[in-house]
Parts: C-alpha cells; structure tokens; sequence
C-alpha cells in the first residue's frame, strides 16, 4: 500500500497537458506523477527530464526502454520494471525480446550494440555502481559520446525513479500489471509491495 496517495489529476492545470499525453499514450496516468503533484515544480520538472531523456536525441526509443527496463530490474524496482515492459512493448521491442532482456549477454535477439548498452545500464544500476573503463570501451565501439550520454541519462532517470517508487510504494496501475505479469512474471516478477 502507497505511504502517499496519488492526487486527482485536475489539480494544476498547467501540468493537466502532460498528464493526458501520458494518458493518451500509455493508456493510464502514472500514480508515481500524481503523488509527485504535491510539489506542481517537481512534477513538472520530473515530466520535462522524462522528455528530454527517453525521447528526444539518437539512441533509438525501444533501446531506451530496454535501458531503463534492465536498470530497473537489477535495483529492483518492481514497479519500475511493470512501466518499462510496458513501455517496451509500446516503443516496438518484441515480447520475445522483453521476455529475454535478463539474458541480453547471450541471447540471439540482441545486437552486440544492444549488449554493451544494456551491461553498462545494468552495471550502472547496481549499487555500488559497477561500471567500469572495458564496460565503456565497449560501448564506444557502437555509440558516440552523445549517445553515450544518452544511455547513462536513461539508467541515471531510473535511479531517480526506482528510488521514489520503492521509498513510496507506489500503487501499481493495472495496465502496467497485466503487462507485467504476461512478459516478465516468467523471470520473477511479482508486483509486491506495489500491488
């Protein structure tokens, strides 16, 4: 059970444009952004990071959300992952490919280039961190420094998120949870305290 309930979403209007984008997209309104409307200022720069990170630049979208579904996934982050499985599917990447994403190192759906972000992304979510100098390396064989910058900024977006949904307990959606529950329940995935 949330320690803070979300808000009614017609509380500021200045954030009720951004609240039916992610309505119209995703097909529900984050808790985790209403609670966050306690603070209009923190929403509202939460939502223009969110922007700018996961959808603007040239590392493609369907990566991203793979990023931030495996940074999620190794801090644990249950509703975090939910989101990103979800948003996965909606950004292109295959239910195969969501379904293996654990096994990104070895599995045949992804491309060198897709393994060496997703192991800096999975490294960088650890905690302690766990990146290092061959984990660069490698990923500047496939990525230039901005795009690189991008990859980091979608696992870095996720530490941010993951420690606002576990701290709060936030309520699980129940979109995100049928998605959840029909990709990645296979490797483990429950909604706990979420739920």
């Amino acid at each position: 059970m949330a320690h803070l309930k979300p808000l009614p979403k017609n509380l500021h209007p200045e954030l009720e444009p951004k609240l039916d984008h992610y309505q119209n997209t995703r097909g529900f309104i984050p808790n985790s952004i209403l609670t966050m409307q306690r603070r209009p200022e923190i929403a509202k720069a939460f939502m223009k990071m969110n922007k700018v990170v996961l959808y603007e630049g040239t590392v493609s979208e369907e990566l991203k959300m793979l990023i931030s579904l495996i940074a999620s996934q190794a801090a644990g982050c249950k509703y975090c992952q939910a989101h990103m499985a979800n948003l996965s599917k909606i950004y292109k990447a295959s239910k195969e490919k969501i379904e293996a994403v654990w096994e990104f190192q070895t599995s045949p759906l992804f491309t060198d280039a897709e393994r060496a972000a997703l192991n800096l992304a999975f490294k960088g979510a650890l905690v302690p961190n766990e990146a290092n100098a061959a984990d660069f390396d490698e990923v500047k064989k496939y990525f230039d420094d901005g795009q690189i910058v991008e990859i980091v900024a979608s696992l870095a977006l996720f530490g941010y998120l993951n420690r606002w949904n576990d701290t709060m307990a936030t309520d699980l959606e129940d979109y995100p949870k049928e998605v959840a529950t029909e990709l990645i329940s296979g490797k483990g995935w429950d909604a706990g305290k979420h739920g």
